[in-house]
């Protein structure tokens, strides 16, 4: 591992430990557009704390998170930033969230940090140096719908999205072992990664859903695109597919 990535590791770690110890309460939660679309002031503390950090680290970098302004992502390099993937998650006491940092070079994702403090898994990798999970090599297994599990996103903010997400987890349904909602679209891509599930998807998400967890996945063996098989684009929101070869190829032929 070189100096780079232990730096953003460290960092990661620091910013998570801001979510341990956390005490949410009513006064801490404020809504955002969209239906159930909130934020904590925990998500606004961890992007803080990242931003400053972050631009120490490496201070030529554009910083590109979800509570902020947009930044277009181009020539050099830009960390897309999600404080907390998974606030209601974090709201709810689930314990499935995670700090999500992905670093892009002219548009293509070369780091990926994605670290659930709650369950004490650090996910990492770095372009052509494989992926791993708490220092142990990621090998995405090569299987189908059947052999596994499906995880989806219901896309809550955008309600347009609704019949098209429950028609597709009706057809998904008696093709796969079994669906998964845990709403935290950069561990549900990440666990493609550690084998716990063969397939992901969501009709719309955001850059810093899926950046990180992209760069893993894919340095794991794993692919990610939109649901309509083409690249994904870090400066607009989209919809994502993530998973096995072989499952993305299924899950394409069905034309959902």
């Amino acid at each position: 591992m070189n100096k780079q990535l232990e730096t953003l590791i460290e960092i990661t770690r620091r910013a998570g430990k801001i979510m341990l110890e956390a005490s949410v309460g009513a006064g801490d939660i404020s809504s955002k557009e969209g239906h159930a679309n909130f934020v904590t002031v925990y998500d606004v503390a961890v992007q803080k704390f990242l931003k400053k950090e972050l631009a120490a680290f490496m201070p030529d970098a554009a910083f590109y998170g979800e509570e902020g302004e947009k930044v277009e992502v181009g020539k050099g390099y830009t960390f897309i930033v999600d404080p907390i993937d998974g606030t209601t998650n974090f709201i709810c006491g689930y314990q499935m969230s995670a700090v999500s940092v992905g670093l892009v070079l002219d548009g293509e994702a070369v780091m990926g940090v994605v670290y659930n403090p709650f369950r004490e898994e650090l996910y990492y990798a770095q372009k052509d140096e494989g992926a791993f999970l708490n220092g142990k090599p990621l090998k995405v297994a090569e299987r189908g719908l059947k052999d596994g599990v499906v995880c989806f996103g219901t896309s809550p903010y955008n309600a347009e999205y609704t019949d098209r997400t429950f028609k597709a987890m009706r057809t998904l349904l008696p093709l796969s072992m079994d669906l998964r909602r845990q709403g935290s679209a950069a561990l549900d891509i990440s666990y493609i990664a550690a084998n716990r599930n063969v397939c992901f998807f969501e009709c719309i998400l955001s850059p810093w859903d899926y950046a990180a967890a992209g760069c893993i996945l894919k340095e794991a063996g794993g692919v990610l695109m939109t649901m309509e098989g083409e690249a994904a684009d870090f400066n607009k929101k989209t919809s994502i597919l993530a998973g096995t070869k072989t499952a993305v190829e299924e899950f394409l032929k069905l034309g959902l």
